[in-house]
């Protein structure tokens, strides 16, 4: 491809999730901003969020706040970026408010904060069980709307361009196979996690962590690559496919958790990763591949209006979840580490930005705390989207050769990819891989 060739924008973002269209509204409106996805714009796991956002209620809370983040994370937060988002969190919660995003409220008025696991204090806003559907249509509505902001779907990124750790853009096949290249001044990675290369997994199946494949390729500092949360309490099903989450704000509202023999076995609000290991625990002892979940505290019209979505999904399964045991199982949820990055989403590698779970910020540690993960999305994308709006250094015309014709077909790449990732996995914790990874086992 000749370099006349190559597409040209300020800054390209790969992936549509909230992480990537809230840098794209972020970014002033005389930059040009082209936005690439994998898919359809929808088909992020952003939109798939249920549970809600954490936000700092008062300052009375921020301690409060702090110490339940950092202690699910066994303590090996980033302080530093833990307290930014705290900070952060009030006003990135009026901009969503300011945007249209619609959050609960009771019946007097006031925004309805639930609790989830882990959480010592109800600071977390939502819409029914459907959250991140409802800031990631929000945001679309209005970035669709922006004359600087471009989105190109069907499109997967296969290479970076670079040289001497400078990121130039970056090589990407559309849904033809044709293949071509984006130049930019600054390049943003928001591709999202790994579970697409899980069996099972309560993501997309096309968010296959192609940023940690291409990190690992151009040595790019990564980060706690062998941090994925299991989530505890996904819908047992024995069809193929993503599995549907049962969000944990449903046990924040009483739901309990129940063996084969109809016991109750832990208490429901701890760290995910001590729900998962107690579940765990009781399915070897009973050798079944699933517990139970029942929600005995509401009616069923209550559930329906608080949880549609939850609802209406274990009843299309043949379970009313107020009534009935509902088969639950642990599955791959999210990635706590990836490509390292600072509070402004720096990289190791220059004008390449990382954000979202694409991400490690450090926010998360070793286990997320239960609605973080979309408020670090929100804050660290604005602070990335402010540092390159700031930034006015100058970046070599001489861009690197691009040879199109050296790369092999899509199939291929991704599977170097799954090969890259999964190695990286082993070589950090070798007990998780064999535990989760490991198909065949």
């Amino acid at each position: 491809m000749k370099k006349e060739e190559f597409i040209k924008t300020d800054t390209v973002i790969i992936g549509s999730g909230v992480a990537g269209v809230f840098t794209a509204l972020c970014l002033p409106s005389d930059m040009d901003v082209l936005v690439i996805t994998k898919e359809d714009l929808k088909e992020c796991d952003s939109y798939l969020a249920q549970g809600g956002v954490c936000v700092l209620k008062n300052i009375e809370d921020f301690g409060s706040y702090f110490e339940d983040t950092m202690k699910a994370g066994h303590y090996e937060n980033d302080p530093q970026a833990v307290r930014v988002m705290i900070e952060s969190s009030p006003e990135v919660i009026l901009t969503l408010i300011d945007l249209g995003v619609k959050f609960d409220v009771d019946g007097e008025g006031n925004y309805d904060y639930t609790r989830e696991g882990a959480h010592s204090q109800n600071r977390i806003l939502h819409h029914k069980d459907e959250t991140g559907k409802e800031i990631t249509d929000a945001l679309l509505q209005i970035a669709m709307s922006r004359k600087n902001i471009t989105f190109v779907t069907q499109t997967t990124m296969i290479d970076l361009i670079e040289r001497d750790n400078e990121c130039f853009g970056i090589v990407c096949e559309d849904e033809f196979g044709e293949m071509g290249a984006i130049i930019a001044h600054d390049i943003v990675l928001a591709t999202g996690g790994i579970g697409g290369l899980f069996k099972n997994s309560t993501n997309f199946s096309h968010i296959t962590g192609d940023a940690f494949a291409l990190s690992l390729k151009h040595g790019i500092e990564l980060q706690d690559m062998n941090y994925i949360q299991i989530h505890p309490t996904t819908l047992y099903s024995k069809k193929e496919g993503r599995r549907f989450l049962i969000s944990e704000s449903v046990r924040g509202e009483g739901a309990i958790l129940l063996n084969e023999n109809g016991e109750r076995f832990t208490d429901e609000l701890q760290p995910r990763d001590v729900v998962t290991d107690a579940i765990v625990k009781e399915m070897k002892k009973f050798g079944t591949d699933h517990v139970y979940l029942t929600l005995p505290n509401m009616t069923s019209e209550e559930a329906h209006e608080r949880f549609p979505n939850i609802f209406e999904e274990c009843m299309e399964e043949g379970y009313d979840i107020t009534k009935d045991r509902v088969p639950v199982t642990p599955a791959q949820h999210y990635m706590m580490g990836g490509v390292k990055a600072d509070i402004n989403g720096l990289t190791s590698m220059k004008h390449l930005f990382a954000v979202g779970e694409t991400a490690c910020s450090g926010v998360h540690g070793k286990n997320r705390l239960a609605s973080n993960s979309l408020l670090e999305s929100l804050v660290f994308a604005k602070r990335a989207a402010d540092y390159i709006a700031r930034d006015k250094s100058e970046k070599s015309d001489d861009i690197p050769s691009v040879d199109l014709n050296s790369y092999p077909p899509k199939q291929e790449i991704q599977k170097e990819f799954r090969e890259l990732i999964m190695n990286e996995i082993k070589r950090k914790d070798e007990d998780f891989y064999a535990k989760w990874c490991n198909d065949e086992a």
